[in-house]
């Protein structure tokens, strides 16, 4: 049991790694830079995303710290731009939130442009009208027209860092994310994109079990943070070219197929579940729905530049999420995995699993926007009912003769 828990947080891409290749699924190079075999654009989210990882930590970059524009004032301009069709550009639309933002935004007639490195692979994923997908050799194609560009690109982080691994994590997030603000740059001032819309990583503050940081706190010292620096750095260069720009500091993404939650259902559903390490470590975490929300939001409001956390505003510790699971699957949270076991595993990766930091969303909620799930036990009942429906529907339909439905979201 344990043997099966540990080896849920590797992945593909380390034993790829290990023979010197990528995955197949992340090979190829960022359009513009000289490395042309290691670029994962996996969407960018959240330490545990796994193959569809996010956020890492980044960059000594501050946001407009305007806190004059009251809650009432986003709202009135939101409202104004709600009815306007968009068309989105979204690097990692096929992961774990950049799916559901594609789904969402074809659903309300807007037009989304998927940006990726497999065309084929991204249109067995988003079957959803309204849905465009780009190659990497018309990526600038797809920028020129857009409203906004979305970027959640990033390699995944939870696996055992090597000199390699590490350079690969910087350089999928910092090199994309300069090759996408140097196509908005060379995109004539009438065909410009209004906004991009760009993911980083609550790992910008470094760890800790006791402080709380918002979004004006100082960045940290560690890897992670230096990674999220330069990241947002990268993005912060829209700015010059009159891109509105906003920097998401992505907490943990909990969702039924993928993620953190994805990798502890099936542990739970066996009676094995329980905390990682101490249990202590805090859990800054976001619903997925949430997270779409806000992007979108940030999309369609003028009023949204500078950093904010993309946090749920109650974080947790991690033995509360486990119980928390526990209770709701009617299972026990009683089996830890120790710290020693995904050191073992993992090396210096193990931080990202054994630590965390406590990340409130003063600036995203001083704009008013409304977390629909700001407690952790409402989010997780939420997304198992979810799952079940998912299931029941995948079940009528095969029953009915039908083939797997593909491409669908929970």
């Amino acid at each position: 049991i344990m043997l099966g828990r540990l080896t849920g947080f590797s992945n593909a891409s380390q034993a790829a790694t290990a023979k010197g290749v990528a995955p197949a699924s992340s090979r190829g190079a960022v359009r513009g830079t000289k490395q042309h075999s290691k670029q994962s654009l996996s969407p960018a989210c959240s330490p545990w995303m796994g193959a569809q990882s996010p956020a890492l930590c980044g960059a000594q970059i501050q946001g407009p710290t305007n806190t004059h524009t009251s809650a009432r004032q986003f709202s009135t301009i939101s409202a104004m731009a709600t009815s306007e069709k968009m068309t989105v550009a979204i690097t990692g639309a096929t992961g774990l939130v950049g799916c559901r933002l594609a789904s969402k935004l074809a659903s309300q007639g807007h037009t989304v442009r998927a940006l990726t490195r497999n065309p084929g692979s991204a249109r067995s994923k988003l079957p959803f009208p309204g849905v465009e997908v780009y190659g990497p050799a018309d990526w600038a194609k797809a920028i020129q027209g857009a409203t906004g560009v979305v970027n959640l690109a990033g390699e995944p982080i939870a696996t055992r860092w090597t000199p390699e691994i590490k350079e690969q994590v910087k350089a999928s997030r910092v090199r994309t994310t300069k090759t996408i603000v140097d196509y908005i740059a060379a995109t004539p001032e009438e065909q410009r994109p209004n906004v991009l819309v760009s993911g980083s990583a609550v790992g910008y503050y470094g760890i800790s079990q006791n402080a709380s940081f918002s979004e004006d706190s100082p960045p940290g010292g560690d890897y992670l943070a230096e990674v999220c620096r330069e990241w947002e750095a990268a993005a912060k260069e829209a700015e010059g070219k009159g891109t509105r720009t906003v920097i998401l500091r992505i907490g943990i993404v909990l969702a039924n197929d993928g993620g953190a939650l994805g990798k502890m259902l099936p542990v739970f559903q066996i009676f094995a579940g329980g905390p990682l390490g101490s249990g202590r470590q805090w859990m800054s975490w976001i619903h997925r729905d949430d997270l779409v929300e806000l992007i979108v939001e940030s999309l369609k409001n003028p009023a949204y530049s500078g950093i904010y956390n993309a946090t749920a505003p109650k974080p947790v510790r991690m033995s509360e999420l486990c119980s928390s699971l526990g209770n709701i699957l009617g299972r026990p949270s009683w089996l830890p995995v120790p710290d020693f076991a995904l050191q073992a595993l993992l090396g210096e990766g193990a931080t990202v699993v054994l630590e965390g930091q406590r990340v409130l969303p003063a600036r995203t909620q001083s704009t008013g926007f409304q977390f629909k799930y700001s407690e952790v036990n409402s989010a997780l009942r939420n997304i198992m009912a979810d799952e079940a429906g998912h299931h029941e529907q995948h079940e009528e339909h095969e029953q009915r003769g039908g083939q797997p439905l593909v491409g669908t979201t929970s």
